[in-house]
């Protein structure tokens, strides 16, 4: 499992209050294709690489490569402590989390209640009553439902959960939809490295600062 301090290219001015979105992806180990793997029974499976994006700036604020069966939820502390850490040093706060159903528990709730960051988290619709107990995501689950999803979407801009898709395409265009190292350890530090190449590009744009300075 692979975990990286990321560098932020664009710094907050001042306290600034941040929303972040978080969402996970699979990146391809080979360029052989999906014909190769049905016809040969051959499984090499992919790398899942898990990242929190902030609203401002849409870098990359918080990631952590895995193999493809980590659950997104179990990875959702350390994108969240990592984000906190990162926009902090960088001068902003996290004021809120986006995620769709998949980081739905109760254990992300209260993750994000330890923080002060108010959740924008889809609840999931096949749950039971949530009037009778004191864990926070009974409270929001109750809100989603008195309000309904297209309200409590407006409430919370929720339209901003979809930026870490943007990036994942972005990504996957400009440094490739597959891997070239055959470790997995060096798999995952590749993944890291095609983020970290993203963010000095939104660095150069925003500044004209050499890309990879505040890599050196």
């Amino acid at each position: 499992m692979g975990y990286l301090h990321v560098v932020l290219n664009i710094d907050y001015r001042g306290n600034e209050d941040v929303v972040i979105s978080l969402d996970s992806s699979g990146v391809k180990v080979s360029n052989r294709g999906e014909w190769i793997r049905q016809k040969w029974k051959v499984r090499r499976g992919w790398v899942k690489v898990h990242i929190s994006v902030d609203d401002q700036n849409k870098q990359v604020v918080g990631i952590v490569s895995t193999n493809e069966s980590v659950s997104d939820t179990k990875e959702f502390d350390n994108l969240v402590e990592q984000s906190v850490e990162n926009i902090g040093a960088a001068g902003g706060k996290v004021v809120q989390a986006n995620g769709d159903g998949a980081y739905d528990s109760n254990d992300n709730f209260k993750t994000l209640e330890a923080h002060g960051i108010s959740p924008a988290i889809k609840i999931r619709e096949n749950e039971g009553p949530t009037y009778r107990s004191k864990n926070p995501r009974k409270k929001y689950a109750r809100e989603f439902r008195e309000l309904g999803y297209q309200a409590w979407r407006d409430k919370y801009r929720y339209g901003k959960r979809w930026y870490p898709e943007c990036i994942f395409s972005a990504v996957k265009r400009k440094s490739g939809e597959y891997l070239r190292a055959t470790k997995v350890e060096n798999m995952f530090n590749e993944v890291r490295l095609k983020f970290l190449f993203y963010n000095a590009i939104l660095k150069y744009d925003a500044t004209n600062d050499a890309p990879f300075a505040s890599l050196v």
